[in-house]
């Protein structure tokens, strides 16, 4: 066996620096490696949240999962307005060490309530709508602060290593939270999750300060207000398209834990190992997603259109396949495509959007993106409730071919327009 070529070793290692570029920046460093610890926590809770619902508080309700995820995702919708103006105007570092250590409380809160026997499906959705009241303050400051630990030439970079390392964290945490569920119950994994906080917070503390990059941010003259977010994505045309495409399919079509928990349990009759191998399968395509989006230089509406026709595919082969491993190789595609789609969503509407808008932008985005899904949730869980988890994975397969119908169409009117006589 003859050893590679050094040209063959030098390309593999610019490729490998090209991908993990954002690594360089000492910052962003040492906030992804404590978000990585975190989001494995952040996993676990979630494939434990869903199992006690699912398994232990309702006789296997779909439709009870699709209000969990309501309650947590949803409260970004109504809460837009205000946490857009907060991200554009506030000391971000500051606001996560007060977010993440909420997020934190309200994990043990509900751990405490599950080893302690006194949970019931009320408690659940509380502590849901809870942790989605606090997102909606975190995630669109979390999404902006990545711009502060890293230039705009590697921002679209960041967002995909971000991506790269929330995914492999689905890998470990779904795993190990089904050996855990079965060796000892779900209780615990709600206080690992609140212990895991520590990591992220711990990173916040040690940023080197005097290295963030000063982002423009509003002013009360400038105007704060969410009228004007809205009012600056309806002129840009590439925005309308990325953030139209994203309701889309994230109302109808990231709904995985309905699609993955109800296969696991009424089609292929496994338990919590089950759900959590599949789970697992799902992060393997999402890392990969996240890597190849990390080599790409800028994001298109090109890119968007075919991943979303791509996702509405892999829902299609999805909702016939006839057993769990080849289920499980639709969800590793399902995973890289649904990834590519959103994490080159996410550059967009950065790259696209001046530096003091981004705020009031992304927190339209991460109420779009977080607050969509729990919309179409207890639809979804319905359809799987009532007519199968098959014909459910049909309407996230409908969701991608319209987005993709609707940038294309979209596309070509605004070219039309623009060829016309004003």
């Amino acid at each position: 066996m003859t050893s590679s070529s050094p040209a063959s070793r030098a390309g593999l290692s610019t490729l490998l620096k090209s991908t993990f570029r954002s690594l360089r920046w000492h910052n962003y460093r040492l906030w992804a490696s404590g978000a990585f610890i975190s989001n494995v926590g952040t996993w676990m809770q979630r494939i434990a949240q869903d199992w006690l619902v699912l398994t232990h508080l309702t006789n296997h309700s779909g439709t009870a999962v699709g209000v969990v995820m309501s309650l947590q995702f949803g409260p970004p919708i109504i809460l837009m307005p205000l946490a857009g103006r907060v991200a554009d105007r506030v000391d971000r570092r500051k606001l996560l060490l007060v977010t993440q250590s909420a997020m934190a409380a309200t994990a043990l809160g509900l751990g405490l309530l599950v080893l302690t026997g006194l949970v019931t499906l009320w408690h659940v959705y509380l502590f849901a709508g809870l942790m989605g009241c606090i997102s909606a303050f975190d995630s669109p400051v979390r999404q902006i602060f990545v711009a502060e630990l890293v230039g705009d030439e590697d921002l679209p970079n960041a967002i995909a290593l971000n991506s790269t390392l929330f995914n492999s964290a689905q890998l470990i945490g779904p795993a190990v939270a089904g050996v855990i569920i079965a060796a000892i119950g779900t209780g615990w994994l709600f206080f690992i999750n609140g212990l895991s906080f520590i990591a992220v917070l711990v990173a916040l503390m040690k940023i080197r300060v005097g290295e963030l990059r000063q982002l423009p941010k509003a002013t009360v003259s400038g105007g704060a207000s969410m009228i004007d977010g809205l009012g600056y994505v309806w002129h840009k045309p590439d925005l309308v398209i990325a953030l139209t495409m994203l309701f889309l399919v994230g109302t109808y079509g990231l709904n995985f834990p309905i699609f993955i928990s109800t296969m696991s349990v009424t089609e292929f009759h496994g338990g919590s190992h089950l759900y959590g191998v599949l789970s697992s399968a799902m992060a393997v395509g999402s890392v990969i997603g996240a890597l190849l989006a990390a080599r790409r230089e800028s994001p298109r509406v090109a890119v968007l259109a075919i991943s979303a026709f791509a996702f509405g595919v892999a829902c299609t082969l999805g909702a016939v396949m006839p057993n769990v491993w080849s289920f499980g190789v639709i969800l590793v595609a399902l995973g890289a495509i649904a990834q590519t789609f959103t994490t080159s969503t996410n550059s967009l509407v950065q790259l696209r959007t001046q530096p003091s808008m981004r705020g009031r932008v992304m927190a339209i985005y991460m109420a779009i993106f977080l607050g969509c899904t729990p919309l179409g949730a207890p639809l979804v869980g319905w359809v799987a409730d009532t007519f199968g988890p098959r014909w459910a994975l049909g309407v996230g397969a409908g969701s991608g071919f319209v987005a993709a119908i609707f940038a294309l169409t979209y596309h070509r009117y605004r070219a039309i327009k623009a060829r016309l006589p004003h």
